[in-house]
């Protein structure tokens, strides 16, 4: 009898020192990418209780179901929001659902220092991590770049590092179910294709439930491979029509709308000067003048980047 006490003893501490934790990507045209990352994940000291993976086309998950058959794959429509929508629809019940890009790569201690940090801060409701290198702003990296990065990333018991965020960055992002499915949120599909933005506005929509912010010791690498990107010249229509968007439906407010399509946009016509070779500035600033020039006759719509 005392036996079978302590047995049920221990498991109800364990079930108080432990999360549910769904871990999902959103993938469209870069299996061998895709692969990649899902190798890293192997090496997690805390495993993802499921593995869910959103795909438009076969070829996007070409060869992963053999090699990871533990992945659950889930045909859906194409574009960001609704991929991840996709995801959300089919979640197993789960305490956490992190979100991932394709090609970002996590420290094998990400998904324990997260599921900690839950646990720790019962009021926080979005999390993101500490980029190591982000690829997106340069030249792309690789793999073996984001194993060089964490080689000096120790975990050492020391308290977690926390600071507030306005929004976690959508290459990564770790959001406490509860909330959303007592509010019903779900990624909002008028932001189409690669979905500027939509991670300023499910955070932020998130985040009137809870806190949300960025884990010092949760740290990352974002490859920012450029295969299977949209064409620039729609980002610079997105990089206008989405902040305005927002703030219009009141998810962000208007000094953050103006700030980034000033910034944005100024940045795109001084670079279209002598653009970097990894990014078309032109086409960016392009797409900007589109995006004001449908701003200044009533047609600016986040949507309108599907028919160019």
């Amino acid at each position: 009898m005392i036996h079978e006490e302590a047995k049920l003893a221990n498991s109800s501490l364990e079930a108080q020192t432990r999360l549910r934790l769904v871990l999902a990507i959103a993938t469209r045209g870069r299996p061998a990418i895709l692969a990649d990352t899902l190798a890293a994940l192997e090496f997690q000291t805390r495993k993802p209780d499921a593995l869910l993976i959103a795909y438009p086309e076969p070829q996007d998950v070409e060869g992963i179901a053999s090699r990871f058959p533990q992945a659950r794959l889930l045909l859906s429509q194409p574009g960001l929001t609704r991929q991840r929508n996709t995801i959300l629809n089919a979640l197993p019940t789960t305490d956490l659902l992190v979100f991932l890009d394709d090609d970002f790569h996590i420290h094998r201690d990400y998904l324990a220092v997260m599921e900690q940090l839950f646990l720790a801060h019962p009021e926080v409701v979005v999390a993101t991590g500490t980029l190591l290198g982000d690829g997106i702003h340069g030249a792309a990296l690789n793999p073996a770049d984001a194993s060089t990065l964490f080689r000096s990333c120790q975990t050492d018991g020391t308290p977690l590092a926390i600071s507030p965020v306005f929004n976690a960055y959508g290459c990564n992002m770790v959001f406490r179910m509860e909330p959303i499915e007592r509010h019903g949120i779900r990624f909002d599909e008028s932001l189409p294709l690669y979905g500027w933005y939509e991670d300023v506005d499910f955070s932020r929509r998130l985040s009137r439930h809870g806190r949300a912010v960025r884990v010092d010791q949760a740290w990352g690498v974002h490859l920012g491979v450029k295969s299977g990107r949209h064409s620039e010249v729609r980002l610079g229509y997105s990089q206008v029509a989405n902040p305005i968007y927002l703030a219009r439906k009141r998810s962000v407010p208007w000094s953050f709308a103006v700030a980034s399509v000033a910034s944005r946009s100024l940045k795109n016509l001084v670079r279209s000067i002598a653009p970097e070779s990894h990014i078309d500035r032109r086409g960016r600033l392009r797409g900007n003048i589109r995006a004001f020039r449908d701003l200044s006759n009533g047609s600016l719509s986040p949507t309108r980047v599907s028919s160019m």
